[in-house]
């Protein structure tokens, strides 16, 4: 880091020691703004817990497989599944096009939690060895968000989210994590 001098002249051609000190004070912030985002990143993975043993990375895995494919499944049913069994995606239906809107985050953020979950699944061997299957299936769910939110959907793309979907709850409880609904808030869907 620089300093000023102490001492200094306020003659001609030199410069006082407030414009010294402004240059340095400048030099300095410079400095604390372009290594602030490396320390932030270096303050969360010190505080972020790691497990030490393979056991203890086995049970976070299955807990975040069950967090992520709950929010994926409760996110499905809530937005997708049941207010298209209700109507709410045809042509006229009240409310039509804010439930498509709903439907097609939720259609992006189900995908995204179900790709997380599989992820997750990796960390325990039981799961890893049960969700193996179902990669295609989500993988086959990417593009249904949008699909869903233009309002282009029909009974087979609600087909293959309801089908990932209790074959995740399937996989989940055969290795000994099973997955209960839960509803993401309409803030989550769009964060």
């Amino acid at each position: 880091m620089a300093g000023a001098t102490a001492c200094g002249s306020d003659a001609p051609g030199t410069r006082s020691h407030a414009e010294e000190l402004s240059a340095a004070s400048m030099g300095e912030l410079a400095a604390l703004a372009a290594a602030e985002p490396a320390a932030a990143e270096a303050d969360e993975a010190a505080v972020t817990p790691s497990p030490s043993t393979s056991a203890e990375k086995q049970k976070f895995a299955k807990t975040r497989f069950v967090a992520n494919a709950g929010l994926a499944a409760g996110a499905t049913y809530q937005w997708i599944v049941k207010p298209y069994r209700a109507g709410k995606f045809k042509k006229g239906a009240k409310g039509r096009t804010f439930a498509l809107i709903k439907a097609g985050l939720a259609g992006a953020f189900a995908y995204n939690r179900l790709k997380a979950a599989a992820d997750n699944a990796k960390g325990d061997p039981l799961l890893s060895k049960a969700m193996g299957p179902l990669t295609a299936g989500i993988e086959s769910l990417k593009g249904l968000g949008s699909k869903l939110r233009k309002g282009q959907a029909g009974d087979a793309d609600i087909d293959a989210f309801d089908k990932v979907i209790n074959g995740v709850k399937d996989a989940g409880k055969s290795a000994g994590a099973p997955v209960t609904d839960q509803v993401p808030s309409t803030s989550q869907l769009g964060g």
